[in-house]
């Protein structure tokens, strides 16, 4: 008999496991590290980055442009004016887009993924950098602010284009907006991976027809070309004085809302056919598009019901422009849609969010998730958003105070990862990044004069879920210390029970347990506790689970941990099993601990129905003493876990195996 061993065994690529058909399972995923490594040719992934991460940004010239010169930002149509705001606008594009995040931030990934999670993993293993995970937390609320902003505004300005063709259509903006809207959101539990390959082609259509635009009345109208000379924005912002400038800014900003998409979806495509995209067609495409712009207004052309895009658009080809230009912008929500799911997902298996249901879409690409909570959530957003502000116009000064937020939070971050991933020296780091935070800096700034006027809805929001985040975190922590300060049986008067018994519960028992067993001093959960008090007697074979959520994307060193303490033929075991996950892997517990025992690395039987799972559902109980915003803070992390999935469920062992669900009593001081 082997009273104690240890065995540790890396295993990041589980085989897959054939199930017998009509049975429900989570899908099974052949590799599940697979999401990360992007698959197919440079060109093949550089169509597909086109289709999903420039979507928001190209689509921007709809209404950047016009909104500083007919809308919030109010400049006069001066020739001086716009030489001047167009060079804003393609500096701004070479500055925060081309340089910041395309030739150094791409450059800063966490095993290939992007996004302010991956920036909140680099930065977690340092303790010292807490107000910035703090401030990370806060992006991520504002980029779920911008996952309802953005199909809104990018829908409604598309449709506003009927307006232009005909009058007919002058109050049917908002209706067809919402009708659109209701589609998209109601077709999401179907997933986009059958439409999600013409994506790429259609946002390549968009992108040569506004190229096209622009390149027209650049040669009817060159001098426009001098709006590439930076001297023409400083010179604006000199003439125009700070609250002008501010003003303008606010909506110069609308030109690079999308930019954090680039970073975020890094992890889908990488980061060469991402650049490949920008440099071949995208930039090339914004920049002419925007020229064109300032050379029809240069050239005195006639704005047709203040929209500047559609004047560009020749009579005869309105129709088929505005119907390109809906597609897009719908491809262009899909894209900020699926993103809002991520970033749920990824704050779930961070420990930052409720669990809430997840659906998997796909049978192959874990990244492939619809959840209906979120979706729904979404969907009332944009569908009020619309109805209140009624016009794109309208709905701009919403839009950019959640964009430059973020934008500034990833300035801040890199100035401490640089040092980290890159070994800057810090003032290198400071310097460079403090440059670009002072531009993100302006760019919050303008657009906080738009804080009346509609600027504060993408604040609250982002605060609401940057509370949720924070209370929660603190919920599970004072759980946990609660669950934690319950006395029990130490490991190795659980095996001395097991040695002098005679008599056991003849079943394979998996307890699922909050923190690790690897020693005989450790201390049993209270679930077993409860238990022994119950049956007066243990399970023959006695399994331990604990799963961990690393802050990494994905687990390639050691996927489990197993702790044998001990095995006895004719008294069966006690076996302890840490199994790991990152933030952006499915933690399908069940189908690991199937390969466990297929590779007899723990002692259950292949066939999950013989298996009995305890779990613990926590009643927390609030202490006695708490002070009154204690308490208030304990009732919302109450609210939140009503709401949650019990994590049993989360993990994927609410379906076919045989569930054994114990309230425990907690009392959280």
């Amino acid at each position: 008999m082997r009273s104690f061993a240890t065995l540790s065994k890396a295993s990041s690529r589980l085989a897959r496991v054939v199930r017998p058909p009509g049975r429900r399972h989570r899908p099974v995923f052949d590799d599940l590290h697979a999401q990360h490594v992007p698959h197919g040719g440079t060109i093949a992934l550089t169509v597909g980055a086109l289709g999903v991460v420039y979507g928001d940004i190209g689509t921007s010239p709809l209404y950047a442009v016009g909104e500083i010169f007919f809308g919030h930002g109010n400049v006069r149509p001066t020739p001086e004016n716009v030489r001047g705001c167009i060079s804003l606008v393609i500096w701004a594009l070479t500055l925060v887009v081309t340089v910041k995040y395309i030739l150094l931030v791409l450059q800063a990934d966490n095993d290939g993924e992007g996004g302010v999670f991956a920036l909140y993993g680099l930065l977690h293993r340092h303790r010292r950098f807490t107000a910035a995970l703090w401030m990370l937390m806060l992006a991520a609320g504002l980029l779920f602010a911008d996952g309802i902003l953005t199909p809104a505004i990018s829908v409604l300005s598309a449709v506003e284009g009927l307006a232009v063709a005909t009058p007919v259509f002058a109050h049917a903006s908002v209706p067809i907006t919402v009708v659109l809207l209701s589609v998209l959101f109601a077709i999401q539990h179907r997933g986009t991976a059958r439409v999600g390959g013409i994506f790429g082609p259609i946002l390549i259509c968009w992108f040569v027809a506004i190229t096209a635009l622009g390149g027209r009345e650049l040669l009817r109208y060159p001098a426009s070309f001098g709006a590439l000379n930076p001297l023409e924005g400083l010179r604006f912002l000199w003439r125009t004085g700070v609250f002008g400038s501010l003003l303008a800014l606010g909506s110069v900003m609308l030109a690079v809302t999308g930019c954090e998409a680039l970073y975020a979806d890094m992890g889908h495509f990488g980061a060469r056919p991402i650049r490949w995209g920008w440099f071949a067609l995208v930039y090339p495409a914004l920049m002419v598009n925007y020229l064109g712009q300032g050379a029809f207004l240069m050239n005195e052309g006639t704005v047709l019901g203040g929209k500047l895009f559609y004047s560009l658009v020749p009579r005869g080809m309105l129709y088929p422009m505005v119907a390109l230009a809906t597609i897009a912008t719908v491809i262009a929500s899909q894209a900020l849609i699926s993103g809002a799911y991520s970033i749920t997902s990824q704050a779930i298996a961070l420990g930052l969010f409720p669990r809430l249901r997840t659906i998997h879409t796909h049978h192959a690409h874990a990244g492939q998730i619809y959840l209906p909570f979120v979706n729904w959530a979404l969907y009332g957003g944009c569908v009020l958003l619309v109805s209140v502000f009624g016009s794109s116009s309208a709905l701009a000064s919403a839009y950019g105070l959640s964009v430059s937020g973020v934008m500034l939070a990833t300035s801040l971050a890199m100035i401490a990862v640089a040092p980290m991933l890159w070994r800057w020296s810090h003032t290198a780091s400071a310097s460079v990044f403090g440059m670009l935070a002072i531009i993100d800096a302006a760019f919050l700034a303008s657009n906080s004069l738009k804080f009346i006027q509609g600027g504060f809805i993408p604040l609250c929001i982002g605060l609401v879920i940057f509370a949720i985040m924070m209370t929660w975190r603190w919920g599970r922590k004072a759980t946990f210390a609660a669950y934690s300060a319950k006395h029990t049986m130490k490991m190795s008067e659980l095996i001395a029970h097991k040695r002098r018994a005679t008599v056991f519960l003849e079943r394979n028992a998996l307890l699922m347990v909050p923190k690790p067993l690897r020693s005989k001093h450790d201390n049993t959960p209270a679930l077993l506790q409860l238990l022994w008090d119950r049956y007066a007697m243990l399970p023959r074979n006695l399994i331990f689970v604990e799963v961990v959520h690393r802050k990494v994307p994905y687990i390639h060193d050691e996927r489990y941990h197993v702790t044998v303490f001990q095995r006895d033929p004719g008294k069966g075991c006690i076996i302890s099993v840490t199994l790991s996950f990152g933030f952006m892997e499915d933690p399908n517990v069940e189908r690991t601990l199937e390969q466990l025992a297929r590779h007899h690395q723990i002692d259950l039987p292949i066939d999950e129905h013989q298996w009995i799972v305890h779990v613990s559902i926590e009643n927390i109980l609030p202490g006695r003493n708490m002070n009154f915003l204690r308490r208030l803070r304990m009732r919302l992390f109450m609210l939140l876990r009503h709401v949650s999935q019990p994590a049993h469920y989360y993990y994927g062992l609410g379906d076919e195996l045989q569930l054994s669900a114990e309230i425990l009593p907690v009392r959280v001081r």
